[in-house]
């Protein structure tokens, strides 16, 4: 990771390399927010226990592929997990948190441009959360369909 790269636009940053899970929260002391963006389940669910019980608001971003019809199909996904509703919505069950044993994430050579979507679709989300943005309808679960291009939201 280039400090120097994001110094020119931003204040503040510390960047560092670290593996997080559930001993992690010193860590985390005086975080605002995070994007958790990870490619195993039982990474995501650590990571969420950590993050609901010291009320860090978040966003979580997923692929969910299938090969059913031949070629790669499925949802790129954003949840946003505020503080005060996190166990609540981590109960809804929206991000998968068990390891896939047959997971087409990492056999494809097409989740660059997915992963880069999801993550502008989370950037979006998260300056919508902090006023960046006009936020009209408070979403917080959002679906983007591979097949048809069409975005899916829920809010409570």
């Amino acid at each position: 990771m280039e400090r120097g790269r994001y110094e020119n636009f931003r204040e503040g940053l510390f960047l560092f390399k670290k593996y997080v899970d559930r001993t992690s929260a010193a860590d985390l002391q005086g975080v605002t927010f995070t994007f958790v963006c990870v490619d195993r389940g039982s990474a995501r669910a650590e990571i969420f226990d950590l993050l609901i019980a010291l009320r860090i608001p978040f966003i979580d971003c997923g692929l969910g592929l299938n090969r059913k019809q031949g070629s790669l199909a499925g949802a790129l996904r954003a949840t946003y997990y505020p503080a005060e509703k996190a166990a609540e919505l981590r109960a809804k069950q929206l991000a998968e948190e068990v390891d896939d044993p047959d997971d087409i994430y990492r056999k494809s050579v097409q989740i660059a441009e997915l992963n880069a979507m999801n993550a502008c679709l989370a950037v979006i989300r998260y300056k919508q959360v902090r006023g960046f943005y006009v936020d009209e309808d408070a979403i917080q679960h959002l679906l983007l369909d591979i097949a048809s291009l069409r975005l899916f939201e829920e809010s409570w």
